[in-house]
């Protein structure tokens, strides 16, 4: 269980699309706000990879909740490293 946690927290494809789910969240923040679209999307990556990349390898569930927190995780340290970024250019 641990291995696979580790492997979801240093996929490639899941940094790339969590750091997109951030970018899209900053761009439409005025019109959808901040939290229900990073929920939406993390709750979406945490689906989409398990029955795409691991399809027919059997239990999905943990899969899906092992998504969620390594997802949540990756989105956390994007939002916290923007932070550190803004907050060192003086904005």
């Amino acid at each position: 269980m641990l291995d696979a946690f580790l492997g979801q927290l240093t996929d490639p494809f899941r940094i790339v699309l969590s750091f997109g789910l951030v970018l899209t969240m900053l761009r439409t923040r005025a019109v959808s706000g901040t939290w229900v679209p990073l929920a939406a999307g993390v709750a979406f990556i945490a689906v989409l990879l398990p029955l795409t990349v691991d399809a027919g390898a059997g239990l999905v569930l943990p899969a899906f909740l092992l998504g969620l927190v390594s997802t949540g995780i990756i989105v956390a340290v994007i939002l916290a490293a923007r932070a550190l970024v803004l907050r060192a250019a003086g904005r």
